[in-house]
């Protein structure tokens, strides 16, 4: 296993703070980074689905990324959600997020269109050809996408260089270990789903991009050091220490319960924009009562 991924092993999913009036909070955002990196993260990443992308501008995406880059500096690479349905309008954000110094871009399956694998494969390389000196994990999560991409398909675009990480999200331990076997470990892959990170870790993942890091971060990274220095009734004790907590934040659609596990721990990160919206009493009552079990990060 690759011990040292160029991203880390442990990446906090961002979510988005707003206001009282939903407008983005960007000193609350630069806080919140600061803290996480503090805390057992590696990496950030911005924009993405915790992040609440569908519902921000590219503007507000821009000057979220803007914001969290100054505010982490180089203590902690920073990818840019720059996915879209659109191959054009993927390209465009891949390469605006290059030239405001990303450390990398996440982009995502394209969602809605269901393309075939052919299509999916000419996305993908569109993007990277456009952007070749900025690093891509690819981000495979169909629940959302309905759409996946194939294992062989991530194999072809191998080819192009900047093509180094993914980011397996299909709920599956299956899809690591055919990544592994056809695309060798050249190809970072990272658990998308916190609870499956220690079995995706013993068939060949490097990390997480985590959900759960925004509140129990050093323990993540404690997880995965015990694991990668082989102490494994360590990971798993921590594992299962940590399995209320992973189930929890996705009792309801992500980030709606990450957001309310945040407001309890004191960030005011606001609600989600619609159409998502605020925890219900019975969610708030059920993170309450698991964070209480835990020691904040």
């Amino acid at each position: 296993m690759e011990r040292s991924p160029r991203f880390g092993r442990v990446l906090t999913a961002m979510v988005t703070p707003f206001g009282s009036d939903g407008t983005v909070d960007l000193p609350l955002a630069e806080q919140l980074a600061d803290h996480l990196v503090r805390h057992g993260s590696d990496g950030l990443v911005v924009c993405g689905t915790t992040g609440e992308s569908p519902t921000l501008s590219w503007d507000e995406q821009h000057a979220l990324f803007t914001a969290v880059k100054g505010a982490v500096g180089d203590r902690a690479v920073v990818l840019a959600g720059s996915g879209s349905n659109c191959t054009a309008e993927a390209v465009e954000a891949t390469c605006a997020a290059g030239a405001m110094g990303a450390d990398a871009a996440l982009v995502v399956v394209p969602y809605y269109n269901k393309p075939p694998q052919a299509g999916l494969e000419a996305h993908f390389r569109a993007v990277a050809e456009a952007a070749p000196d900025l690093p891509l994990m690819l981000y495979n999560i169909p629940g959302r996408t309905a759409c996946h991409l194939e294992p062989r398909t991530v194999q072809r675009l191998m080819d192009c260089a900047n093509v180094v990480a993914f980011k397996a999200a299909s709920g599956t331990t299956e899809e690591v270990q055919q990544l592994r076997a056809l695309c060798g470990d050249r190809l970072a892959i990272y658990s998308g789903d916190d609870s499956l990170t220690l079995p995706m870790l013993a068939v060949g993942a490097v990390g997480v991009v985590s959900v759960a890091s925004h509140l129990v971060g050093d323990t993540i990274q404690a997880m995965i050091q015990a694991f990668l220095a082989g102490k494994n009734e360590d990971a798993l004790a921590l594992h299962q220490q940590l399995l209320p907590l992973f189930k929890a934040l996705f009792c309801t659609t992500n980030p709606i319960p990450v957001k309310a596990a945040l407001e309890l721990r004191g960030w005011a990160v606001g609600s989600p924009r619609l159409p998502l919206v605020p925890a219900d009493s019975q969610v708030r009552e059920r993170l309450s009562s698991i964070l209480a079990a835990l020691r904040p990060t």
